[in-house]
């Protein structure tokens, strides 16, 4: 009886630790999209610009130029809702693994690099940036294994 309660009470506390680590990274996620899609905003003709002069996107720059910030809120949102969280998650995990793909791409095939980052982001070559996104990615899919994230 007395295993049966103290199984019970580390099975509760690993319980509670997981709910931490899943809300925690949820407030990470939710920082980095917030502040991102509102420089992105602010700044939209800087974001633009960049954008424009990347020949594999040139042409979608202003549907981009939109779409971005306007995605990192819709998932922002997400997260900031318990309810939603696990799809906040998925959607970060989408937007981030497309980023990433973004990155990768630049660095291979590109010519040029411009660089549309805000705050420590914009002080990163490209391959730092690249291992900051995956490393995102990491936490972001360790969040959504862990399960924890409320599903509704």
């Amino acid at each position: 009886m007395k295993t049966t309660v103290s199984n019970i009470r580390i099975v509760q506390i690993n319980e509670n630790i997981r709910q931490i680590a899943a809300f925690i990274v949820c407030l990470i996620c939710l920082a980095l999209f917030v502040i991102s899609a509102y420089e992105k905003i602010v700044d939209h003709e800087r974001f633009l610009r960049g954008l424009s002069r990347v020949k594999l996107v040139g042409q979608y720059a202003v549907f981009i130029s939109y779409f971005v910030p306007a995605s990192k809120i819709i998932v922002s949102l997400l997260l900031i809702n318990p309810a939603t969280q696990r799809w906040g998650l998925w959607g970060f995990t989408g937007l981030m693994g497309v980023f990433t793909l973004y990155i990768g791409s630049m660095i291979f095939w590109a010519e040029k690099l411009p660089c549309n980052c805000n705050l420590i982001i914009e002080k990163l070559d490209w391959g730092q940036h690249l291992w900051l996104n995956m490393g995102f990615l990491v936490l972001v899919i360790s969040a959504l294994w862990l399960g924890r994230a409320k599903r509704h």
